[in-house]
This record gives C-alpha cells, structure tokens and sequence, in this order.
C-alpha cells in the first residue's frame, strides 16, 4: 500500500511537472510574436532629406547647404564664382562649409574692376592693377653733336647752361588710312566648341527670358561636352535645371547642361570636347530636352554665337 501509494504520489509530480514545461513552452512563441509584431508596426526610419535647392537671393545673402559648391551658388544669382569668393574672403573656391553665410554683394566701399564684355564675342581678359613706375623715363633725341654733349654732361653742368636742342625736320607725307584689326574669334581662348547635342533647336538665347538655348531630342540622347573643361558641378540642387552638370573652360567660360535623365560624370572630372558626359531626359521639365547654357564672368552669352553652323 505505501509502495503504491509513493508510485502514485511520483506519477502526479511528474504529471505536474510536465504540465508546467508545456505551459512554459506554449508561452514562449507569443512572446517572440508579439516583438515581431511591435517591431514591424514601429515607425520606420526617416528619409533622408533631399539637399534645399539653390534658388535666386532676395536678401543678398546665401547659406551653404549640404551639396552646395561655390559655382552653383554663383550661376544660380548670375555672379562670378570669383567676385562671390573675395567678397567672403574665400582663399580656395572648393571650401565651403554647410551652414556658412556667403554674401553676394560687395562689400560697402569695394572698388570693383569689370571686364570688358560688352562686346557680344568677348576676348578681353580682367582688368589688373595699372603699374606704377618709379624711375624718371628716357627721352629719344635725335642725333647731333649739341644731343650727344648734352647726355655726356655732367647734371651740375646742366642745371647751370640750359640744352640746346636741334629739331630735325621730318618730310610730309600723306597719312594713310586706318587699318581696322582683324575680327577675334570669340572662342579663341576655348578652341572650337562642338555641338552638346543632335535634335531640334526649340528654344533660343533671350526668347522669354531665356539664358541659353533648348534642343529637344529622343531620351537618352547623348549629351556632349561642348569644349574641353573641368566638371565643376554635378546635380539637381539648381531650382528649374533638374539634373545639372557645369563644366568650366579656358578663359573663364562656363557651360551648363540642364534636364539631364543621367550624369555620366562627375565633380572634378577634367572631359574633352565631344566627351559623353549625360543622357537627355525630362528632369524639371515638360518635355525631353536639353537646356544650354554658355556663361564667361557670370554673364549668360548666346550660344549660337560660339557654336558651329548647322547645315
């Protein structure tokens, strides 16, 4: 009896036991579930915020943002990339910081040197400081013998007995006409630019305020450098432009290429003339099309008057 009734005592134990492990099992997979469950319902991670897109100043000032290169900034308000770095005390074009505050005006009191561009084919480099001479300049007389004593006397001897100098009669002679100087070609500090892109010229320099010309073509047509260059901007932070490339070239040119549907270069890149650098797209704007842009000083020039004739 006592042996059964330890038997039956053990069996109700393990009984128990079992029972308990079950419960504890059968417990574990909610639990698991429930974080998955939570997990998958949490807020998912932010987007990364797109770079602010540079737009035109109204205030004459502009905060660096994330993306944000000198050039840009500059070809977005019309400026020389070089006026917008003295005007900040800027010693390397290619340091900016995020957040730093660029003025766009000069400075109150600032002498300002302007190129000559007026002209439509623009040849004329930067004006620079005019030199200062310091030593008294030589005067050319015409050989005699009173001449030749007068620069072998001594000064002393001079300031006491005036020069006498003797004229030399020179012969009449008719004045022949002017001869006017022959036409600069306006890419003469570039070399010859190169169409960017084949299709229909839609769209040309001031038509509507317009600062370049727009071909429209076929996506992902080849889009070309127009002259060799650097690539000093690649992306879609210019308001209007969609996805840009600026190159800059020989004698502070400037040319853009806007709407692009890809980039095929990038910052710093040094491209040649003729180089694939994007394809044609739609990209902040209506339809496939390439918008250009030729830029010397800041100045938006007409295209059409570097760019080879089309037959």
């Amino acid at each position: 009896m006592i042996r059964a009734a330890n038997w039956l005592a053990g069996m109700a134990f393990g009984l128990i036991v079992l029972g308990l492990g079950g419960c504890a099992s059968s417990g574990t997979a909610p639990v698991s579930e429930r974080t998955a469950s939570s997990a998958s319902s949490s807020k998912p991670a932010a987007a990364r915020p797109r770079t602010p897109q540079i737009a035109p100043s109204t205030t004459g000032r502009h905060t660096v943002q994330r993306g944000d290169t000198l050039y840009a900034i500059a070809f977005a308000n019309g400026l020389d990339y070089r006026d917008v770095a003295r005007w900040n005390r800027i010693e390397s074009v290619d340091r900016i910081f995020v957040g730093q505050e660029l003025r766009l005006t000069a400075p109150p009191g600032a002498v300002e040197i302007q190129p000559l561009d007026d002209d439509p084919m623009p040849s004329a480099q930067p004006l620079t400081d005019p030199v200062v001479l310091k030593t008294p300049q030589a005067v050319l007389l015409p050989y005699s013998e009173a001449n030749w004593a007068q620069v072998n006397t001594p000064p002393a001897a001079l300031a006491a007995k005036p020069p006498v100098v003797k004229t030399v009669p020179v012969a009449a002679s008719t004045p022949s006409p002017p001869v006017p100087a022959a036409p600069v070609a306006p890419a003469a500090t570039v070399g010859d630019w190169v169409w960017p892109a084949e299709g229909t010229l839609a769209g040309r320099f001031g038509a509507a305020g317009g600062k370049g010309i727009d071909i429209v073509g076929a996506r992902n047509t080849p889009v070309i450098a127009t002259a060799p260059g650097k690539v000093v901007y690649s992306g879609s932070g210019l308001r209007g432009y969609g996805k840009l490339l600026i190159i800059k070239h020989a004698g502070e040119f400037l040319s853009a290429y806007a709407h692009n549907e890809s980039i095929l270069v990038k910052e710093g890149d040094s491209v040649t003339a003729g180089q694939k650098i994007a394809l044609m797209g739609d990209s902040d704007s209506d339809r496939v099309e390439l918008h250009f842009e030729i830029r010397r000083y800041g100045k938006p020039l007409d295209p059409l008057v570097y760019l080879p004739e089309r037959s």
